[in-house]
């Protein structure tokens, strides 16, 4: 056992006292009025950077809210290791759903109640504290390292792709680990091998001038709101699989290995069903529930509205409706151009009478992938043996981080996750919370991903 492990156990009290601190910070970005929360937040982060022993720490503006750079680069003929995590947090709303104020932190048996203490700031805490260990022991890291904290993941990193052409030379590695994410399980660790990849549009049917009474025009005029579901019917088939012309024309077949590697995994449709508490599950045929989870394309539904929404009864016409769309994408899906299929779609099958018309949504995201032998993902299964005692699973992730694609495309590198957040943790929810065994196990495994690599 290395010097710095004694360091993270004789420090532990010390440095639940800084996350603490940290998630007192509201650095909610998508909200206006805490800008300057997210700012506060950059300024906590490089300061704890430098404590650790980094170099060259910076807070770098972008069009949006900053990143938080800092690097370790005296380690030669050693590969260079970026770290990506990000430092804001989802709005806490229903704030009455919470049990306590969700910028003061409760500890509660083995839990830290607050929000950002799971998704991101206790998981992307947690390689700065290995970092410092090993700097305040051995002097030193076995790795060069680069570190890239963002403050603008929950709203999609809308100014990272601009940000990261500009500074390839800067950020160059061979290899990134991401601290945002999560574990398969308390006892059971997972490698990641994906991630998708992410396209969305509003749809807006008009009718007439405005809303219009039931009885003295219904049976005579389209309705807006019949007219958008007729056009949503015909975006799948019965059987769930998409209808957009073209949809899976560039969709890369599963390799038989990884329907191998997914089938070997102790979930299915009876513990999706169980988890959920639905009767059946349902989705694109010829595929198990894992494989529709992590490796086939969707096109989801994720809101309708229109007409009256209040109690009781209003017998209108509505002159509005909308419905919002989005799409998780796989190799080698290309966003943009799915999205323009959806939208060809929209207008070839929308229903005459009404006017529909169609805006895309920002936060365009490519789909992700490394491979099993990845040396990184080799790493990481090292690391998860010595510290579970079992082979790690591999999976897929349904979910995006945009920020992956990005660092693939204009940094070359692959993204592997490693990151110890788990899915009861209630993120983005009232009363998230992160096991403080996650966090003191994050701490010692990054130690060793580190060692490892070195």
């Amino acid at each position: 056992m290395g010097k710095w492990q004694p360091y993270l156990e004789q420090k532990k009290d010390r440095h639940l006292d800084d996350l603490i601190s940290f998630l007192r910070i509201p650095s909610i970005s998508s909200l206006p009025d805490h800008e300057t929360d997210v700012a506060r937040a950059a300024d906590w982060v490089a300061e704890r950077l430098r404590t650790a022993g980094l170099e060259e720490v910076r807070i770098m503006p972008t069009n949006g809210h900053p990143v938080v750079y800092g690097q370790w680069l005296h380690s030669p003929g050693s590969p260079t290791v970026l770290i990506y995590g990000h430092f804001d947090v989802q709005p806490v709303d229903p704030v009455n759903l919470w049990t306590r104020p969700p910028f003061e932190p409760m500890v509660n048996q083995d839990r830290i109640y607050a929000r950002g203490a799971s998704d991101d700031k206790g998981n992307m805490l947690a390689p700065v504290l290995a970092i410092e260990a090993l700097m305040r022991t051995n002097g030193r890291l076995p790795v060069n390292v680069k570190v890239f904290f963002e403050g603008q993941e929950e709203i999609g990193s809308p100014d990272l792709l601009e940000f990261i052409s500009e500074n390839r030379a800067l950020l160059s590695c061979d290899m990134i680990f991401s601290a945002d994410g999560s574990q398969w399980g308390e006892d059971q660790p997972a490698i990641v091998i994906g991630r998708r990849g992410l396209c969305a549009l509003q749809i807006d049917v008009k009718g007439a001038r405005g809303d219009l009474h039931s009885g003295t025009y219904g049976g005579a005029i389209l309705n807006p709101i019949h007219a958008l579901a007729r056009l949503i019917t015909t975006m799948h088939h019965p059987d769930g699989r998409v209808a957009v012309e073209g949809f899976y024309d560039d969709v890369r077949e599963l390799a038989p290995e990884v329907k191998s590697y997914f089938a070997a995994v102790p979930y299915g449709a009876d513990e999706v069903m169980a988890e959920l508490d639905i009767r059946e599950v349902f989705g694109e045929p010829g595929f198990t529930t894992c494989e529709r989870l992590w490796a086939r394309p969707t096109l989801e539904l994720n809101g309708i509205w229109g007409g009256f929404q209040g109690e009781g009864t209003k017998t209108v016409i509505p002159s509005l409706a909308h419905a919002k769309i989005s799409c998780r994408l796989v190799p080698d899906q290309d966003p943009e151009k799915v999205q323009n299929r959806v939208i060809t779609h929209i207008q070839q099958h929308a229903p005459s009478g009404v006017s529909v018309t169609t805006r895309r949504s920002a936060g365009l995201a490519d789909p992700v992938s490394a491979a099993v032998d990845h040396p990184g993902n080799l790493a990481a299964a090292r690391v998860f043996e010595q510290l579970y005692k079992k082979k790690p699973y591999v999976v897929g992730m349904g979910g995006t981080i945009p920020v992956c694609g990005m660092f693939k495309k204009n940094l070359n590198a692959d993204v592997i996750n490693f990151s110890f957040g788990l899915k009861d943790e209630n993120i983005h929810a009232p009363d998230e919370f992160f096991r403080i065994s996650s966090f003191e196990r994050a701490q010692k495994a990054w130690g060793l991903l580190l060692e490892a690599l070195g």
